[in-house]
């Protein structure tokens, strides 16, 4: 169901707004012990939300864009008064004492959480099955991931348990799980969304994005978004979209970049080369660009991020709140076993790398070298948004992956080559539904863009996808069903 669809059916009183809720409550109760998308249901904030809405229209006001539909939020995003977990086992019992300016945003527009997001640990991986609740499951077969870090928010839109989602994208983490459950995922401009409230990873290449089941849905919530946060030092706000977005696409130069199919699996390179060829024929036009540094941007970006992770997380040490150890013998065993406790064997890996490239005798040869990457890669992006308006690749070099294939780390980290980029610069991109491969997995194309220049490849993202809907309306019902 998309967001004109539930507002349309509030606004003719078709179904109230407690009805809608609690049918959304229902599917997700009933699903999410196979699917595993929410870490926990809210069922009383959202039937109180409701009824809010429900009296509202009883005395004939009129909704918002966003107002009665239910959302899922991802578990990384503060919540006051609510759990808000990361999926860890260092804050599973944390309930913070402040909301998140998103979340404050999504609150004051009326819009109804069903629940809290699954994910990977302190969003630190790409399959799910780092949460310490379990892998959020992907709905088109679960015996595949939702991918990660925001599986279940992508789980959850895609299965119909939520309208949209907020999640976090800092190495493709919206974009990535999008692709591989058949949704819309959108990592908007660096700075566009504030960042307050959000448990950081790694604070310069985090950002906070919608997932949607189409582009005008994710359009929409990025609206309601993007204001200016005085508080956070970061935002700059963005103009909204959702009402200049235009899908007459004539005279778009579109860039493609060998390096992104150099090596990809042939059934998904077709996919992608189909929707670029797709696109031409809405007029738009195809020019041939290079990007030799995209086989840096995947080294780069795990050192800068895990340098971070490992300066953000030091404030775990349990003596402010979180899990904290029962057995140890002085203050600094106390401190170093709540956290090879409380924290999960992927985020202790990643802390280590971090902490490692920071030390001394190594800053220079790795974190200064990848800092010394991200200006280059970024020199690199505006050359090539100097020849073309925005840059067509594939989301993902694979479909989802089998759940429980125990895949060795650094195989994992080379699913995100072709979404970090985006991060490391800072520039938007987002990733829509291009076809399926032969299990009938989901495949995703994804569109980058100059900085702010959402509006662009959201209309070229919507060209697509109404050139293609009329394929998507027949596989429904089949095994390829999104």
């Amino acid at each position: 169901m998309r967001i004109c669809d539930v507002c349309r059916l509030l606004e003719s009183r078709e179904i109230s707004c407690t009805e809608l809720t609690r049918a959304y409550l229902g599917a997700a109760e009933k699903r999410n012990p196979d699917l595993l998308a929410f870490t926990m249901i809210t069922a009383d904030a959202a039937l109180e939300t409701a009824a809010a809405v429900d009296q509202k229209l009883h005395g004939g006001g009129k909704l918002s864009p966003l107002e009665g539909v239910p959302f899922v939020l991802k578990d990384n995003i503060a919540t006051k008064g609510i759990r808000t977990t990361c999926a860890s086992k260092m804050l599973a019992d944390h309930v913070p004492v402040y909301d998140a300016f998103v979340w404050d945003r999504l609150k004051s527009a009326g819009a109804v959480m069903i629940g809290k997001g699954n994910m990977d640990e302190f969003a630190m991986g790409s399959t799910g099955e780092t949460s310490y609740f379990g892998c959020p499951k992907n709905p088109v077969n679960t015996a595949h991931v939702a991918g990660g870090s925001s599986g279940g928010v992508a789980a959850a839109v895609a299965g119909g348990l939520a309208v949209f989602g907020v999640g976090s994208d800092t190495g493709g983490s919206i974009r990535q799980p999008a692709s591989f459950c058949g949704a819309v995922g959108l990592k908007p401009t660096y700075g566009a969304v504030s960042r307050r409230g959000l448990i950081a990873y790694a604070s310069s290449l985090d950002q906070i994005g919608p997932a949607a089941t189409c582009v005008e849905d994710a359009a929409l919530v990025f609206d309601a978004l993007c204001q200016k946060d005085a508080l956070d030092m970061t935002s700059r706000g963005s103009e909204p979209v959702s009402g200049a977005l235009d899908d007459n696409i004539a005279g778009l130069r579109i860039g493609i970049a060998d390096e992104f199919f150099d090596g990809l699996r042939p059934d998904i390179a077709e996919a992608v080369n189909s929707a670029a060829e797709i696109l031409q024929s809405r007029g738009a036009e195809l020019v041939h660009v290079d990007f030799p540094m995209l086989t840096s941007s995947l080294p780069a970006y795990y050192i800068l991020a895990c340098a971070e992770a490992s300066s953000n997380l030091g404030r775990y040490d349990g003596l402010r709140y979180g899990y904290r150890t029962e057995h140890f013998t002085s203050l600094d065993d106390f401190i170093r076993r709540t956290r090879s406790e409380g924290f999960g064997p992927e985020v202790r890996r990643r802390i280590l790398l971090g902490t490692y490239v920071l030390s001394a005798g190594y800053y220079d040869a790795y974190y200064n070298r990848a800092q010394r990457l991200r200006q280059a890669i970024c020199a690199e992006f505006s050359e090539i948004f100097a020849k073309c308006d925005c840059l067509l690749t594939p989301t993902v070099p694979v479909t989802a992956l089998k759940y429980g294939l125990a895949l060795s780390p650094v195989e994992v980290y080379r699913t995100d080559l072709c979404t970090v980029p985006a991060n490391i610069a800072g520039i938007p991109a987002v990733s829509v539904p291009c076809g399926f491969d032969a299990e009938g997995l989901p495949i995703g194309l994804q569109l980058m863009g100059p900085r702010h220049g959402e509006r662009v490849i959201l209309s070229a993202a919507l060209a697509f996808e109404r050139e293609t809907s009329s394929f998507f309306l027949k596989e429904k019902g089949s095994k390829r069903t999104l």
